[in-house]
């Protein structure tokens, strides 16, 4: 037994390794006071399940079932650790678990009981490695990125951002001071769907990793002494998004770049621009069909990236930047204003009284937002790990 924990949580044993002195992670589990006794070699298994967000939900839900499910005895107990929200409901996971019963703890508090595996999803916080050593089968990730790629707490907004083709789900094994560095256990991937945003992904992403969690229980300690490491190669990181990120440049963004970033944020935080002084937040974008883009205004005359034309016919703001066309159904200025709104209430009324002004004039720019701290909120669509 002694040998099975040791490879679940440090590297396999060398050669001759068993009969000589202890390593230093089984000195560690058993200052903690581990017997053989106490160590499960198969399921059912307790587990104490690390979330925030609807994916992790997905998660917690899948292990919810597993334990309500007699027949299969795959999990015995199930308790829960989330973080503290200013919402009075709390967090999607912490909803969750008030709705099943499920114990639940507020971080830093992660309780006192007894359990073989932790298993995290989008829970933000760096584990140390002594709350790592009080799970026999260390704890386990779900992360929604083929890692290395994609390593940090915004992976499926980066995956879109920058237009990955392919994307999935690793099931790692955590190891502490650094996020998304362990051993993958279990990786799949899926291709991602043409102009799905990153909410869309994410929703898929997170029955995938459900699934393919439950997949690893069922064959825990195998799975962890299948492990491999992650490849040097090919790392990359997902940093939070901020709200500097959803401000568009038009002088240097394509129009298939600024599709990306709405596409990858726009949920959580409008794309932002500048017109006229005043912040306007763009809060639905399309795409320009080909018989607009024929439209001789748009095409006789030089364009300035920014310029704007009401296509009356449309409905629709035009909008250009590096490339070409975006186009912009609804903003916000004060309130929400239909693309035909602000035209009629702006655009038009600006054109009247300053009729010998050129259009660049009454184009949108790039908003610049300050760089103090205080002002730079940072959102994130889901925190991993």
């Amino acid at each position: 037994m002694r040998v099975l924990v040791q490879r679940c949580w440090g590297p396999p044993l060398a050669h001759g390794a068993g009969r000589g002195r202890p390593s230093p992670q089984w000195r560690a589990l058993a200052r903690l006071g581990w017997e053989d006794s106490r160590v499960r070699e198969k399921p059912p298994w307790r587990v104490l399940f690390f979330g925030t967000d609807q994916f992790a939900c997905e998660a917690l839900r899948a292990l919810h079932a597993a334990r309500e499910n007699q027949e299969e005895e795959l999990i015995d107990k199930l308790e829960v650790v989330t973080i503290p929200s200013l919402s009075p409901r709390g967090l999607p996971v912490k909803q969750y678990a008030v709705q099943s019963q499920l114990p639940i703890y507020e971080w830093p508090d992660v309780g006192s009981g007894e359990y073989d595996v932790g298993v995290v999803a989008s829970f933000g916080r760096l584990l140390s490695e002594a709350l790592i050593l009080k799970f026999p089968y260390g704890i386990l990730n779900v992360h929604p990125s083929c890692l290395p790629r994609w390593r940090g707490p915004a992976p499926v907004i980066h995956t879109v951002l920058h237009g990955d083709t392919v994307t999935g789900v690793t099931i790692m094994q955590i190891r502490p001071k650094r996020f998304d560095v362990g051993p993958i256990l279990k990786q799949e991937t899926i291709p991602v769907p043409p102009k799905s945003t990153a909410k869309e992904l994410e929703a898929v992403l997170s029955r995938l990793g459900a699934n393919m969690l439950i997949s690893v229980l069922k064959n825990l300690p195998e799975s962890l002494s299948n492990g491999r490491q992650q490849p040097t190669e090919g790392a990359t990181y997902a940093p939070k998004i901020s709200a500097g990120t959803s401000c568009v440049k038009w002088e240097e963004q394509t129009s298939e770049q600024i599709f990306r970033l709405y596409r990858a944020i726009g949920n959580i935080i409008p794309l932002q621009t500048l017109w006229m002084g005043n912040t306007i937040k763009l809060l639905d974008l399309v795409e320009v069909n080909s018989s607009v883009l024929a439209d001789p205004k748009l095409t006789g005359q030089a364009l300035i990236p920014g310029s704007l034309i009401y296509h009356k016919q449309s409905q629709i703001l035009l909008v250009y930047c590096k490339d070409s066309w975006i186009g912009v159904r609804s903003v916000m200025l004060k309130k929400t204003l239909t693309a035909t709104d602000f035209y009629n209430g702006y655009l038009h009324p600006w054109y009247q009284k300053n009729s010998q002004a050129q259009p660049s004039q009454c184009r949108f720019q790039t908003l610049r937002l300050p760089t103090k701290k205080k002002q730079n909120k940072t959102v994130t669509m889901q925190c991993i790990e």
